[in-house]
Protein backbone atom coordinates (compact mmCIF):
# COMPACT_ATOMS: atom_id res chain seq x y z
CA UNK A 1 0.00 0.00 0.00
CA UNK A 2 1.14 3.39 -0.70
CA UNK A 3 0.53 6.34 1.37
CA UNK A 4 2.08 9.41 1.50
CA UNK A 5 3.16 10.86 5.26
CA UNK A 6 0.71 13.74 3.94
CA UNK A 7 -2.36 11.81 5.10
CA UNK A 8 -3.55 12.16 8.48
CA UNK A 9 -4.78 9.17 10.63
CA UNK A 10 -8.14 8.75 9.49
CA UNK A 11 -7.13 8.73 5.61
CA UNK A 12 -4.38 6.48 6.48
CA UNK A 13 -6.42 3.96 8.20
CA UNK A 14 -9.03 4.18 5.91
CA UNK A 15 -7.09 3.69 2.55
CA UNK A 16 -5.61 0.61 4.39
CA UNK A 17 -9.20 -0.64 5.13
CA UNK A 18 -10.41 -0.16 1.49
CA UNK A 19 -7.13 -2.14 -0.05
CA UNK A 20 -8.71 -5.02 2.69
CA UNK A 21 -11.77 -4.80 0.81
CA UNK A 22 -10.08 -4.97 -2.58
CA UNK A 23 -8.08 -8.14 -1.70
CA UNK A 24 -11.34 -9.23 0.19
CA UNK A 25 -13.12 -9.02 -2.60
CA UNK A 26 -10.83 -10.90 -5.02
CA UNK A 27 -10.46 -13.87 -2.50
CA UNK A 28 -13.81 -14.03 -2.52
CA UNK A 29 -14.29 -14.13 -5.72
CA UNK A 30 -12.53 -17.58 -6.52
CA UNK A 31 -10.89 -16.09 -9.47
CA UNK A 32 -7.28 -17.53 -9.53
CA UNK A 33 -5.71 -20.12 -9.30
CA UNK A 34 -4.27 -21.98 -5.97
CA UNK A 35 -1.57 -20.03 -5.70
CA UNK A 36 -3.04 -17.06 -6.73
CA UNK A 37 -4.78 -17.66 -3.62
CA UNK A 38 -2.07 -18.82 -1.46
CA UNK A 39 -0.38 -14.92 -2.40
CA UNK A 40 -3.38 -13.44 -1.97
CA UNK A 41 -3.97 -14.51 1.92
CA UNK A 42 -0.27 -14.24 2.47
CA UNK A 43 0.16 -10.81 1.29
CA UNK A 44 -3.35 -9.82 3.10
CA UNK A 45 -2.25 -11.41 6.16
CA UNK A 46 1.79 -9.29 5.73
CA UNK A 47 -0.54 -5.89 5.23
CA UNK A 48 -3.24 -6.68 8.18
CA UNK A 49 0.04 -7.40 10.64
CA UNK A 50 1.54 -4.11 9.56
CA UNK A 51 -1.64 -2.21 9.93
CA UNK A 52 -2.92 -3.53 13.53
CA UNK A 53 0.57 -3.49 14.54
CA UNK A 54 0.72 0.77 13.92
CA UNK A 55 -2.70 0.90 15.35
CA UNK A 56 -1.11 -1.03 18.46
CA UNK A 57 1.63 1.79 18.70
CA UNK A 58 -0.09 4.62 17.86
CA UNK A 59 -3.98 4.71 17.61
CA UNK A 60 -5.23 3.43 19.99
CA UNK A 61 -2.42 5.18 23.10
CA UNK A 62 -4.35 8.48 21.40
CA UNK A 63 -7.57 6.72 22.28
CA UNK A 64 -6.64 6.16 25.84
CA UNK A 65 -5.02 9.63 25.97
CA UNK A 66 -7.97 11.92 24.00
CA UNK A 67 -11.50 9.97 24.52
CA UNK A 68 -13.10 9.64 27.90
CA UNK A 69 -14.10 5.59 27.15
CA UNK A 70 -10.84 5.42 25.42
CA UNK A 71 -9.52 2.73 27.60
CA UNK A 72 -12.34 0.58 26.99
CA UNK A 73 -12.66 1.42 23.29
CA UNK A 74 -8.70 0.48 23.21
CA UNK A 75 -8.98 -2.99 24.90
CA UNK A 76 -12.51 -4.06 22.86
CA UNK A 77 -9.96 -2.84 19.32
CA UNK A 78 -6.50 -5.02 20.64
CA UNK A 79 -9.18 -8.20 21.63
CA UNK A 80 -10.09 -8.12 17.90
CA UNK A 81 -6.83 -8.00 16.59
CA UNK A 82 -5.97 -11.18 19.26
CA UNK A 83 -8.70 -13.10 17.45
CA UNK A 84 -7.81 -11.88 13.82
CA UNK A 85 -4.09 -12.89 14.55
CA UNK A 86 -4.79 -16.23 15.74
CA UNK A 87 -6.68 -16.84 12.83
CA UNK A 88 -3.94 -15.59 10.43
CA UNK A 89 -1.89 -17.51 12.47
CA UNK A 90 -4.00 -21.21 11.88
CA UNK A 91 -3.85 -19.79 8.22
CA UNK A 92 -0.46 -19.32 7.61
CA UNK A 93 1.41 -22.57 5.97
CA UNK A 94 -2.01 -24.01 5.06
CA UNK A 95 -2.23 -24.72 1.44
CA UNK A 96 -5.06 -23.81 -0.30
CA UNK A 97 -6.13 -27.26 -1.06
CA UNK A 98 -6.80 -27.58 2.61
CA UNK A 99 -10.49 -27.65 2.91
CA UNK A 100 -9.71 -25.40 6.19
CA UNK A 101 -8.10 -22.48 3.97
CA UNK A 102 -11.56 -21.29 3.14
CA UNK A 103 -13.03 -21.65 6.07
CA UNK A 104 -10.21 -19.51 8.23
CA UNK A 105 -10.06 -17.16 4.89
CA UNK A 106 -14.02 -16.40 5.40
CA UNK A 107 -13.29 -16.08 9.20
CA UNK A 108 -10.44 -13.80 8.64
CA UNK A 109 -13.02 -11.53 6.23
CA UNK A 110 -15.37 -11.67 8.25
CA UNK A 111 -13.37 -10.47 11.52
CA UNK A 112 -11.96 -8.14 9.61
CA UNK A 113 -15.01 -6.50 7.97
CA UNK A 114 -16.29 -6.47 11.71
CA UNK A 115 -13.10 -4.81 12.84
CA UNK A 116 -13.31 -2.13 9.77
CA UNK A 117 -16.82 -0.67 11.31
CA UNK A 118 -14.35 1.21 14.03
CA UNK A 119 -14.37 4.08 10.75
CA UNK A 120 -18.08 4.90 11.92
CA UNK A 121 -17.08 4.88 15.72
CA UNK A 122 -14.08 5.55 16.86
CA UNK A 123 -12.11 7.68 13.85
CA UNK A 124 -14.96 10.00 14.51
CA UNK A 125 -14.15 10.46 18.07
CA UNK A 126 -10.52 10.34 17.70
CA UNK A 127 -10.88 13.60 14.60
CA UNK A 128 -13.02 15.28 16.95
CA UNK A 129 -10.95 14.92 20.02
CA UNK A 130 -7.59 15.68 18.22
CA UNK A 131 -6.28 18.61 16.53
CA UNK A 132 -5.33 18.23 12.78
CA UNK A 133 -1.89 18.47 13.69
CA UNK A 134 -2.28 15.45 15.70
CA UNK A 135 -3.87 13.69 13.62
CA UNK A 136 -1.21 14.34 10.66
CA UNK A 137 1.19 13.76 13.49
CA UNK A 138 -0.56 10.21 14.03
CA UNK A 139 -0.79 9.55 10.30
CA UNK A 140 2.82 9.66 9.92
CA UNK A 141 3.90 7.63 12.60
CA UNK A 142 1.31 4.97 11.27
CA UNK A 143 2.86 5.08 8.22
CA UNK A 144 6.44 4.98 9.50
CA UNK A 145 5.27 1.91 11.64
CA UNK A 146 3.85 -0.03 9.22
CA UNK A 147 6.96 -0.02 7.15
CA UNK A 148 9.22 -1.09 9.76
CA UNK A 149 6.44 -3.75 11.35
CA UNK A 150 6.52 -7.79 11.26
CA UNK A 151 4.76 -9.38 8.36
CA UNK A 152 3.21 -12.41 10.38
CA UNK A 153 1.10 -13.08 13.37
CA UNK A 154 2.83 -13.45 16.92
CA UNK A 155 -0.55 -13.92 19.10
CA UNK A 156 1.84 -14.04 22.18
CA UNK A 157 3.51 -10.71 21.24
CA UNK A 158 3.16 -7.83 23.26
CA UNK A 159 0.20 -5.11 21.82
CA UNK A 160 0.89 -2.09 24.24
CA UNK A 161 3.51 0.58 24.28
CA UNK A 162 6.26 0.85 24.81
CA UNK A 163 7.31 -3.46 24.53
CA UNK A 164 5.65 -3.39 20.91
CA UNK A 165 7.92 -0.82 19.72
CA UNK A 166 10.84 -2.00 21.06
CA UNK A 167 10.16 -5.77 19.82
CA UNK A 168 7.99 -4.85 16.54
CA UNK A 169 11.65 -4.19 14.66
CA UNK A 170 13.30 -7.16 15.52
CA UNK A 171 10.61 -9.25 15.17
CA UNK A 172 9.96 -7.87 11.73
CA UNK A 173 13.65 -8.51 10.22
CA UNK A 174 12.79 -12.17 11.21
CA UNK A 175 9.70 -12.39 9.54
CA UNK A 176 10.67 -11.06 6.70
CA UNK A 177 14.23 -13.25 6.22
CA UNK A 178 11.74 -16.11 6.82
CA UNK A 179 9.26 -14.52 4.18
CA UNK A 180 12.20 -14.66 1.60
CA UNK A 181 13.21 -18.17 2.52
CA UNK A 182 9.39 -19.34 1.56
CA UNK A 183 9.15 -17.19 -0.89
CA UNK A 184 6.23 -15.66 0.79
CA UNK A 185 4.17 -12.87 -0.50
CA UNK A 186 4.63 -10.17 1.51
Amino acid sequence: MTTTTKHDLVSVITEDHRAFERIFKELESGKGGDQHRKDLADHVIAELVRHSIAEEQHMYPAARKHLPDGDKVADHEIEEHAEAERVMNDLIGLEPTDKRFDELVGKLIEDVRHHIEEESDLLPKLQAACSPEDLRELGEKVVRAKEIAPTRPHPAAPDRPPANRILAPGTAFIDKIRDALEDRAT
